[in-house]
């Protein structure tokens, strides 16, 4: 059986790319004329993908990735040629959101059972520059929190060094202490033997 040649032409990255637009396509087509009949969208996307713009509060929720729903309760959607924007409420809280549809991981329409699945940052086109500087900050970030996690080691380390060494000394000053004592008490013990010791003598003399 001959060896299969190497795709050159990335039909895997093409057929990506076809899929974002479709997704794009059917979001402009729901911000012109509102969602039909049953349908609604679940979209999974990554929360740390180049160019996600969400509160503190929700990255502290969805560290690596999140889905969100767009149904009912949603408003202000934008759709760009690189990427979606919209109003949600989470737990009674409003919340915009900036998404790039390469963060996106999957779509799905629940009520006619279509889904698509993605590859986030599998993508042939060009990002904006201000995705690309995302990533490097992002990059930045994660090296910065690596060397704070090092010297955060290292400064307990150094403090678990410096308080055993602080316990050895406190043990070896209490074992001095404890010696002295003893060797007081031997000084004040060979002196009331020699009184003892002279008593008796003038008693014989």
């Amino acid at each position: 059986m001959p060896s299969m040649a190497e795709d050159l032409i990335r039909y895997d990255i093409i057929i990506q790319d076809a899929l974002r637009s479709a997704v794009r396509k059917i979001l402009v087509e729901v911000n012109r004329a509102g969602l039909p009949g049953e349908h609604h969208f679940y979209i999974a996307f990554e929360t740390t993908a180049p160019g996600v713009k969400i509160s503190n509060r929700l990255k502290e929720r969805y560290p690596k990735e999140m889905t969100i729903v767009l149904q009912h309760q949603f408003w202000d959607l934008q759709i760009t040629e690189h990427a979606f924007e919209v109003g949600l409420s989470f737990g009674g809280v409003p919340e915009h959101l900036y998404v790039p549809f390469s963060a996106i991981k999957g779509f799905f329409d629940p009520s006619v059972q279509f889904a698509l699945e993605f590859e986030p940052g599998k993508t042939g086109e060009e990002l904006p520059a201000e995705f690309r500087i995302a990533e490097r900050d992002l990059d930045s970030v994660e090296e910065f929190h690596a060397r704070l996690e090092t010297a955060v080691e290292q400064a307990e380390e150094e403090e678990a060094k410096t308080a055993s060494a602080a316990e050895d000394t406190a043990g070896d000053a209490e074992e001095d202490k404890e010696k002295s004592e003893a060797d007081e008490t031997s000084t004040e013990e060979s002196g009331s033997a020699q009184v003892v010791s002279l008593d008796a003598f003038r008693k014989k003399s």
